[in-house]
């Protein structure tokens, strides 16, 4: 099989590249994008034969097609604002996708193209990464073995960095909307619309990640999980997160930085020439960001890296007595699972393990044997049951 990765220049998408490169079910990997320095550099790690380069813009929509056609499937590891667009490429050419989520509303948008990509015989799975994705499959392996679910929990806990660092964790566009956007709950039966980084908790992780600050923001699970099983009774569903794994410092700078309007995408006019505030923002923090193949090359094991565990807290009854499981995916590269996901999710589809349509991560994956499969990447996924509540 052939697999494209839109993006396999980003921190993401370069996970994605090398976990397709080590697949042994992949025959042939197109690392595709605008970055071709970055891009000769990926290649030059992995140093595969399996592995091809090539300039992509998706702003070229015949070239983007041309480029799909030549694939079985297609990773969009490209910002979230482009998955429509990727959609409907890989429509035309007649290529499996899957992106790394929709941020709640371009979620809801893209569920919308279920019966264009069942008509064409191909299908869509929105959001696999390590959130969304990895709670969506978490919780689906509760859900089947529960007769009703009270509520759905989903806690990211990142790794703090050391205080005062001054880096972003991924997509700065991507955090500046978590960040200024309102996060979406789910609460006796409607979606709710709350505050930016409110209603915190501490809660528990594994190991070293010890006891973290959590806060609401805005993310795509609660937007298909409450309605996926909806059968069961779903009450209540969130998202947290604590700073986005980012010193609460440089959190606090950005918020500061939106109150000033600096998020805004409306052009203002500065000595004669437009300027988009949240364009000129996202480029001044380019710099803060770090590169893919430091990412990619930094050991698991490397002291101060960013360790994470992705926490799925399902509540609900069996036979009428309270049930809990904790599911907690846990590893030491905290970016692994974010570009394993979606390439493992391309690799199924390829071999025709998804029906047609546009789905969700819970939906579209049988959670055993997919998680077993990221065993084998370090990926590790820890169950805890609790009865009589």
């Amino acid at each position: 099989m052939r697999i494209v990765v839109l993006g396999g220049a980003g921190k993401m998408g370069a996970i994605a590249v090398e976990d397709l490169v080590i697949n042994p079910r992949v025959d042939e990997v197109i690392l595709a994008d605008v970055d071709m320095v970055g891009a000769e550099a990926i290649a030059a790690y992995l140093d595969s034969p399996k592995l091809t380069v090539t300039r992509a813009d998706l702003n070229d929509h015949a070239a983007l097609v041309a480029l799909l056609e030549l694939a079985d499937a297609c990773v969009n590891a490209t910002v979230y604002y482009t998955n429509l667009k990727v959609m409907e490429a890989c429509l035309e050419a007649r290529t499996h996708y899957t992106d790394l989520g929709g941020l709640f509303h371009g979620t809801l948008k893209q569920l919308e193209l279920s019966d264009r990509f069942a008509e064409a015989g191909i299908s869509a799975v929105l959001g696999m990464g390590s959130a969304p994705g990895a709670p969506n499959i978490l919780a689906r392996y509760a859900a089947d073995r529960l007769d009703t679910i009270d509520a759905i929990k989903i806690y990211d806990g990142v790794k703090p960095p050391p205080p005062g660092t001054m880096k972003f964790t991924y997509a700065a566009p991507t955090i500046i909307d978590e960040l200024t956007q309102k996060p979406m709950v789910y609460r006796d039966g409607e979606f709710i619309a709350c505050e930016p980084m409110t209603e915190f908790e501490d809660v528990q992780f594994t190991g070293s990640l010890g006891i973290l600050p959590m806060h609401l923001s805005l993310h795509s699970e609660v937007a298909t999980l409450p309605v996926s099983f909806a059968d069961k009774g779903v009450r209540e569903c969130f998202f947290k997160i604590n700073y986005w794994g980012m010193d609460k410092g440089i959190v606090e700078k950005v918020r500061v930085l939106a109150d000033f309007g600096f998020e805004s995408p409306d052009p203002i006019s500065v000595r004669g020439a437009e300027v988009s505030p949240r364009d000129f923002t996202i480029a001044m923090m380019a710099d803060f960001v770090p590169s893919a193949y430091d990412m990619l090359t930094t050991p698991a094991n490397e002291p101060g890296n960013w360790a994470k565990e992705i926490v799925s807290d399902v509540n609900g009854t069996v036979d009428g007595e309270p049930v809990r499981y904790r599911m907690g995916m846990l590893t030491l590269k905290g970016a692994l699972p974010t570009g394993t996901l979606p390439a493992r999710a391309a690799a199924w589809m390829a071999a025709g393990k998804v029906a047609p349509g546009v789905h969700p991560p819970e939906l579209a994956f049988d959670p055993e044997p997919f998680l077993k499969e990221l065993e084998e990447r370090g990926i590790e996924t820890r169950i805890s049951v609790t009865t009589g509540l």
